[in-house]
């Protein structure tokens, strides 16, 4: 009796869970078993595998490009989370309202850094060439983090286990053509999530990615 009352429990438990879950707002954007909803431009082969539950990221340049259940994600406002792992001298990035490009680094949109120990100053948790982190990252090499990324309006905000590395506005009168020069497409406007594989000896892992659409 007693273990028919603990499986009851532990279902109503599980129910309410699930629930809760999808009431959130919070849309699980990775499976963990392999790259559905996801699309991979292949400018290097195999760096997107699945291992265990977890995207692995590794062994050269190209960037996998979040499209959705109908293969059109786009969206303006909204809030990102993963947990990411690095390892010596890996290097990745997240980009946000960007899209789909056959190769090359994503022109359009910003990149959030994704680096605890490669050569390249700027570290996890800054907005690449705009709002950096330098030289000292909030993230542990071979120790899962939890990444934030929010979007409302003009205001980015990136957040590190908790603590907030940017809160950048972007201005009124942005030109990054002028203030960027070599990155002319770094501005809001709407578009999706995309992960970087940078070189031949990074490896990087993401698990739990998830998004939560704003108003």
């Amino acid at each position: 009796m007693k273990t028919l009352f603990a499986l009851a429990v532990a279902l109503v438990a599980g129910l309410v869970s699930t629930s809760a879950a999808e009431n959130s707002g919070w849309t699980s954007m990775f499976n963990g078993k392999d790259l559905s909803q996801w699309k991979s431009n292949e400018e290097t082969k195999g760096v997107f595998t699945v291992e265990d539950g977890v995207l692995k990221v590794s062994g050269g340049r190209a960037h996998l490009f979040y499209v959705g259940p109908d293969g059109q994600a786009k969206f303006k406002n909204f809030e990102f989370k993963a947990k990411v792992m690095t390892t010596a001298g890996s290097n990745s990035g997240i980009y946000l309202h960007t899209e789909f490009q056959p190769s090359g680094w994503p022109i359009k949109g910003y990149e959030c850094q994704v680096n605890t120990s490669h050569a390249d100053a700027k570290k996890t948790g800054g907005l690449y060439a705009v709002q950096d982190v330098m030289n000292n990252a909030p993230s542990k090499d071979k120790v899962w983090f939890d990444y934030y990324i929010k979007v409302q309006g003009r205001r980015i905000i990136i957040q590190i286990d908790g603590r907030t590395t940017v809160d950048w506005t972007e201005p009124a009168d942005w030109d990054p053509a002028k203030s960027l020069k070599d990155m002319p497409g770094r501005k809001l406007s709407e578009g999706t999530i995309a992960l970087q594989g940078h070189d031949p000896k990074s490896t990087t892992f993401y698990k739990e990615m998830s998004l939560h659409i704003l108003p």
